[in-house]
């Protein structure tokens, strides 16, 4: 189980974007990366392409939310808003939940 899923809220820490907050995409596991809506956007000049067909890959600056290592972000606690460290217990049923470590309430 990761401490961080699609879908979370999470604040960067570090890099140009600090303090930012904003939802994960997309993760990269084998490269231990991050996504984030709206966070860490780059500019790529790109050529018209052909793809094998009519069809042609977009053409100008694209801009687009580039990934960034899993250490430059902090899980955000639903319950308490602040970023926090993740723990893992077991639930009643034997589940394994994340716990938020500074208000101890179950984030899944």
């Amino acid at each position: 189980m990761r401490k961080i899923k699609k879908g979370d809220t999470v604040e960067v820490i570090s890099g140009d974007d600090r303090w930012m907050r904003g939802t994960v995409r997309r993760l990269v596991p084998e490269k231990d990366r991050v996504v984030v809506a709206g966070i860490n956007l780059v500019k790529k000049h790109q050529r018209p392409r052909p793809t094998g067909g009519r069809t042609q890959t977009q053409a100008g600056i694209i801009e687009f939310e580039a990934p960034f290592h899993l250490s430059n972000v902090m899980l955000v606690c639903p319950q308490c808003n602040q970023r926090t460290r993740v723990a893992f217990e077991f639930s009643e049923d034997g589940s394994k939940v994340r716990v938020c470590k500074k208000c101890d309430s179950v984030i899944d």
